[in-house]
C-alpha cells in the first residue's frame, strides 16, 4: 500500500492503513526511517500482509502503533540493521519477525535488532528468527525484552530449518545462516500452543544465546513442552517453562 524506496530522513505518522493488497508499509533500501502513531488493520487470514516490512534499512524506529495483519507485524529482512521497535500493539499476525533469510543458499545480514515494551496478543508467533536452509551470513546482536503474550500460538522461535517447497529444499544441507548474540528478557504471558522452540542447524548451532525472566504459561490445554536443538547459551534466572536444560 505504501511502499519508501532509496529514501532517507522519513517520517511516517497519524495514518492508517487498512486492507492493504499485500504488505501495508514496505521500507527497501532507505535510511533513518521514523515510523510511529500508525494503525494498521487486515484479517488474521490474508496472507502476506506484513504491517511493517524492512529490506536493506539501516536506522529505523518504529513505536507507539498497532498492527494486525495477516502476517508479520514486523518483518526484518537482509541488509537491515539498528531497528528499535517499541511501544508497538501486534495481533493477529505473525509477530515480530527477522526473516526468513537466506533463500536458495543466498547470504544474508541482520543486526543491531531491539525489540522491547510491546505487547502480542492473538497472534500466530511471537518474536521469530528464522533462516532458510543452506542459507550463509549472520543474525547478531538482538535484543527482545518487555514483552507481553495473550493467546500466543508459539511465543519464542528460532527456526535455522526453515523450508518450504517453493525453494526445492532437499535433505543435503550443509550450512547455515549463523545466528549468535540473542538476548531474550523480560517475556512474559500465554501461550496456545508451544511455548519456546530453538530449532538450531546442527552445521551451525545458535551461539551466545541470553535468557532471563522469562514467564509464560499455557492458556486451555497447552502443554508447556519445549523445543532445543543445537542451541547454546545462557540462562540467567528461572523460568517458566524451565529453560537450565534447553541451553548447552
Amino acid at each position: 500500500a505504501l511502499r519508501i524506496v532509496d529514501s532517507s530522513e522519513v517520517t511516517i505518522s497519524g495514518i492508517k492503513v487498512q486492507n492493504a493488497p499485500r504488505m501495508h508499509i514496505y521500507i527497501d533500501n532507505s535510511q533513518s526511517i521514523t515510523i510511529f502513531n500508525v494503525t494498521i488493520s487486515s484479517p488474521g487470514d490474508s496472507p502476506n500482509t506484513d504491517g511493517i516490512h524492512l529490506t536493506h534499512a539501516q536506522h529505523v524506529e518504529i513505536y507507539s502503533s498497532n498492527i494486525a495483519c495477516g502476517d508479520d507485524c514486523v518483518s526484518i529482512q537482509t541488509g537491515t540493521s539498528d531497528v528499535k521497535v517499541h511501544n508497538v500493539n501486534c495481533g493477529p499476525g505473525h509477530g515480530f519477525s527477522i526473516g526468513g533469510l537466506g533463500p536458495d543458499k543466498s547470504e544474508a545480514h541482520v543486526s543491531d535488532i531491539n525489540v522491547y515494551d510491546s505487547t502480542l496478543s492473538d497472534a500466530l508467533y511471537g518474536v521469530r528468527i528464522k533462516t532458510w536452509q543452506d542459507g550463509t551470513g549472520s543474525v547478531n546482536n538482538i535484543t527482545f525484552s518487555g514483552i507481553t503474550m495473550s493467546n500466543v500460538h508459539n511465543p519464542i522461535i528460532i527456526d535455522q530449518n526453515y523450508c518450504n517447497g517453493a525453494h526445492g529444499c532437499s535433505g543435503t544441507t550443509t550450512n547455515a545462516v549463523a545466528i549468535s548474540g540473542v538476548t531474550y528478557k523480560g517475556i512474559t504471558g500465554t501461550y496456545t500452543v508451544t511455548p519456546v522452540s530453538l530449532d538450531c542447524s546442527q552445521y551451525k548451532a545458535c551461539s551466545d544465546l541470553t535468557i532471563s525472566s522469562i514467564n509464560l504459561t499455557p492458556s486451555g490445554s497447552a502443554k508447556p513442552d519445549v523445543v532445543c536443538n543445537n542451541a547454546l547459551g545462557h540462562v540467567l534466572t528461572p523460568t517458566t517453562p524451565p529453560l537450565t536444560n534447553c541451553l548447552k
